[in-house]
């Protein structure tokens, strides 16, 4: 069955979550951020999470019941999803005893090469005050999936600052074999090709994957440490395309530019070589 254009303009499940510093310590330590301003709590003035830890949020709305029905893909054409795109804008830090609703909405339904590309923008806001705490606009694609009717974009992202100026630093990263289970259950966010490898090599994958939004994290919390002296209400957006596999059990490599006109350019490389999260963008103040 494939995807139809008419399900765009259509509003996802709600995800209203207490935060917690439990939720923040855990998110920070699944992406092995153990820097002051996140991991301790005993901090004059407490901490704040990563801001990537909106994808936490995020999940349940992109991944939900609505989201799962109102395209019109049966569930052997979901599972051929895959993330590709993540823009997020932080608005503002998330700390514990925050009450948070994040809200969806699909942007935009059209074809693509590789399949049914689908755009959901996704609204965090701090319900006891009503401020705007992250705006995200995720991509995915169901490979191989048809499209019914006009191609349909009712929404875009802002535009993307221009890339930065040379490579400033390169970091490399090794990613123990264990990691997409604990990122798994630190961010709470479960599907079965990042954590059994019975699964991931049935749908045609060589070996468990690492999350995109884990690789594309660990990108953020180097920019955070090189270019927002590790603070994260620096870190104002962050955007990436995810366009290799990352196998556990291998080291990544982390390409960072000088940043201009507070941008930052970055590229995520897996071992192999490839660009793992390419075009990155962060925006720093």
């Amino acid at each position: 069955m494939p995807a139809h254009t008419a399900a765009a303009g259509s509003e996802l499940d709600v995800n209203n979550v207490a935060m917690t510093t439990r939720m923040a310590l855990a998110y920070a330590a699944g992406i092995a951020d153990t820097s002051t301003r996140v991991f301790d709590d005993d901090r004059t003035g407490g901490i704040m999470a990563p801001p990537q830890f909106c994808v936490t949020l995020e999940w349940p709305v992109v991944n939900g019941e609505l989201s799962r029905s109102v395209v019109g893909m049966p569930p052997e054409e979901r599972v051929r999803s895959v993330h590709a795109i993540q823009d997020s804008v932080f608005h503002q830090p998330i700390r514990p005893g925050m009450n948070l609703s994040t809200t969806g909405r699909i942007a935009a339904i059209r074809r693509t090469r590789a399949g049914a590309l689908t755009v959901t923008k996704l609204t965090t806001v701090d319900v006891d005050s009503g401020e705007a705490v992250v705006t995200s606009w995720s991509s995915g694609i169901a490979r191989d999936v048809e499209v019914v009717g006009e191609d349909t974009s009712l929404e875009s992202p802002p535009p993307l600052p221009p890339g930065s100026g040379e490579v400033m630093e390169e970091i490399e990263i090794f990613i123990p074999r264990e990691m997409p289970h604990s990122y798994t259950e630190c961010a709470d966010i479960w599907n079965p090709i990042h954590t059994e490898r019975e699964v991931a090599i049935g749908s045609g994958l060589p070996d468990i994957i690492l999350h995109g939004t884990a690789t594309w994290a660990l990108a953020g919390r180097e920019i955070m440490r090189a270019c927002c002296n590790g603070d994260p209400a620096g870190l104002k957006r962050l955007y990436g395309r995810f366009t290799a596999m990352v196998i556990p059990g291998s080291t990544i490599r982390v390409e960072l530019h000088e940043p201009l006109d507070g941008a930052v350019g970055f590229t995520v490389y897996n071992e192999a070589g490839a660009a793992a999260v390419s075009n990155g963008i962060a925006v720093i103040g």
